[in-house]
């Protein structure tokens, strides 16, 4: 087992484009449906396995290319670590003055160690100046729990 860190900042419009932050339904709409309903399903299908939007569904970063893994470690405490660093580093830049408590912050990374220690997975997000949004993930891979079929995207 091992774990990959994802990190996406962006403005908060684009982040709440949700229907590109899910994978597209397994089936297409049926024929004679709405040209536009058509067309929104290829988008997605096209769009979501390459889009760096974080995906709704923390395991399926395992989709998302092999250029947007952060960092790879073999240990949940490594894991955790980085989230702890990319954190304090966007801390300055928080929107609420509460998310930017170091103390609150350490026990994010905590809980973190944990989580990925059992296998699952961690995602946090949090408003920025301006209004955008930064989102972190470490995902547990080799298999993933959530989702073991989805293939290890360094492999």
């Amino acid at each position: 087992m091992h774990h990959h860190g994802y990190l996406w900042t962006g403005p908060k419009a684009r982040f709440d484009d949700e229907a590109l932050r899910r994978p597209p339904h397994p089936d297409p709409p049926p024929a004679g449906s709405r040209p536009e309903l058509i067309q929104r399903h290829r988008q997605v299908a096209a769009e979501f396995p390459v889009s760096d939007l974080p995906p709704l569904e923390t395991a399926y970063w395992l989709v998302k290319p092999r250029s947007l893994v952060r960092g790879t470690w073999g240990e949940a405490k490594e894991a955790a670590a980085w989230l702890g660093e990319q954190l304090a580093a966007y801390a300055a830049r928080f929107a609420s003055e509460g998310d930017r408590d170091t103390a609150r912050l350490a026990r994010l990374v905590d809980a973190a160690a944990v989580r990925l220690r059992s296998g699952a997975d961690v995602s946090y997000g949090c408003y920025l100046e301006r209004p955008a949004y930064l989102s972190l993930a470490v995902v547990t891979c080799s298999p993933n729990r959530a989702l073991p079929e989805l293939a290890c995207p360094c492999a």
